[in-house]
C-alpha cells in the first residue's frame, strides 16, 4: 500500500501511513502537547490572582491599594461590600480607570471608586475578569457585566459577554435582547437577535415584548421591518434565480435531446 504522507509503499499492516510517518506524527503530537502545557503554565504565571478570592481564602495580605464599591449593596441587600483591587491592574485594563487614577481625581486620592447602578455580584465578576480573563456568568449577570465593560471600555470583556449572550439567544427572547443590544451598542447580539426576529416574525409579533417595543421605540420596529422586507426580497430573488437556472438547464437538455434525435434520424 502507499503511505498517505510520504507516498512511499509500506507494509499493509499499518493503516493509512507507513511506520516512519506514524512515529514522526506521534513525536510531533507529543511536542505540541508539551508546548501547549508550557504556554498554559506561562499564562497561569502571568495571570493576576483576584484579590477578592485571595481575601476569601484568608491567605494573608494581597497589598491592594484601592476598593470599588457597588451602589446596590452586598449580600442580602445589606451594606455595600468593598471589592479590593490594585490601581496598576485597573489602569492597565481600562482607559477610563487610567484617566481616573492617573489624573489625581477624587477616586485616586480617596482610594475608593463608587460605581452606581450595579450589583455587588456584577462588580465582583467584573473585577475578577480584569485579573483572570474568566467569569462565571448567567444571563442576568452577563448583561450587568457587559454594561460595566462598556462603561469602562474593557472591550475584551464586552465581547466575552456578547458571545455568552448570543449562545443563549432564541426567538422567544430575541426582542428583549435586540432592545438591550441597541442600548449598549452590542453588535454581535444585535445582528443575531435581528436574524432570529426576522426568521420568526409571525410568532415574535404576538409576544408582549414586541408590543411593548412598539410603544417604547417605534424606530426599532421600523428597523426590524426593513430587515424583514430585505430578507424577503433577497429570498424571492434567490428563488427567481433558481427558477431561471432550472429553466435554462431544461432548455439546454431539450436542445441536446433534439440534436441527438436529428443526428440519429437524419
Amino acid at each position: 500500500m502507499q503511505c498517505l504522507s510520504c507516498q512511499e509503499d509500506y507494509d499493509s499492516d499499518y493503516a493509512g501511513t507507513c511506520k516512519e510517518c506514524y512515529e514522526e506524527a506521534n513525536e510531533t503530537e507529543e511536542e505540541l502537547k508539551r508546548e501547549i502545557e508550557d504556554l498554559k503554565a506561562k499564562v497561569d504565571f502571568l495571570r493576576f490572582k483576584s484579590p477578592h478570592d485571595h481575601h476569601n481564602r484568608s491567605n494573608g495580605p494581597c497589598f491592594t491599594d484601592i476598593v470599588l464599591v457597588a451602589s446596590e449593596g452586598g449580600f442580602g441587600g445589606g451594606p455595600s461590600v468593598p471589592v479590593p483591587a490594585h490601581k496598576a491592574v485597573l489602569v492597565s485594563r481600562s482607559l477610563v480607570f487610567k484617566a481616573m487614577l492617573e489624573n489625581e481625581m477624587e477616586e485616586s486620592r480617596s482610594g475608593t471608586i463608587k460605581i452606581s447602578d450595579v450589583s455587588f455580584d456584577a462588580l465582583r465578576a467584573f473585577v475578577k475578569y480584569l485579573y483572570t480573563a474568566e467569569a462565571n456568568l448567567d444571563e442576568v449577570l452577563a448583561c450587568d457585566v457587559l454594561i460595566l465593560a462598556e462603561k469602562y471600555q474593557v472591550k475584551h470583556l464586552k465581547t466575552y459577554c456578547e458571545k455568552f449572550l448570543v449562545s443563549r439567544l432564541n426567538w422567544e427572547n430575541s426582542v428583549v435582547y435586540y432592545d438591550f443590544a441597541h442600548q449598549h451598542n452590542a453588535k454581535h447580539i444585535l445582528d443575531s437577535a435581528l436574524s432570529l426576529i426576522t426568521d420568526n416574525m409571525d410568532k415574535v409579533t404576538k409576544r408582549v415584548e414586541y408590543t411593548e417595543l412598539v410603544e417604547k421605540d417605534p424606530r426599532m420596529v421600523v428597523e426590524i421591518y426593513e430587515a424583514y422586507l430585505a430578507k424577503q426580497v433577497n429570498t424571492a430573488a434567490q428563488k427567481e434565480s433558481s427558477i431561471k437556472q432550472c429553466r435554462l438547464v431544461a432548455t439546454l437538455l431539450c436542445q441536446y435531446k433534439l440534436q441527438g434525435f436529428f443526428i440519429l434520424n437524419p
